[in-house]
């Protein structure tokens, strides 16, 4: 048995979690925020008998889209702020990042 936690955006957890259950994925949403962006993510916790990993991975890959988007620089801190000018940049965002994990007991009371 394994168990995958997949990390995407929230813009796409709903899409994934329909999609999962049509599939016969069970999965426990979690929420979470990302470190770099700030921003709110949705952790998916789905666990799978080990010749159905693929096929799990499948749907998240078919269901978490990669997006560019515009964000505001933060300010530098205790540097000098007088010559800083804050330009928003793009950054990719979106997908998801998976983590597959060995389960080596699993009970269900």
């Amino acid at each position: 048995m394994k168990l995958i936690l997949a990390i995407v955006q929230d813009k796409d957890s709903n899409r994934l979690s329909d999609a999962l259950a049509e599939s016969d994925f069970q999965s426990t949403k979690l929420s979470s925020s990302g470190g770099f962006l700030k921003e709110g993510n949705t952790t998916l916790m789905i666990g799978c008998r080990e010749d159905k990993v693929d096929d799990a991975l499948e749907v998240i890959r078919d269901n978490c889209s990669h997006r560019e988007q515009m964000v505001a620089p933060i300010s530098p801190m205790g540097g000098n702020a007088d010559s800083y000018i804050p330009k928003p940049v793009k950054v990719e965002v979106g997908g998801a990042t998976v983590f597959v994990l060995p389960v080596d007991s699993f009970h269900q009371f």
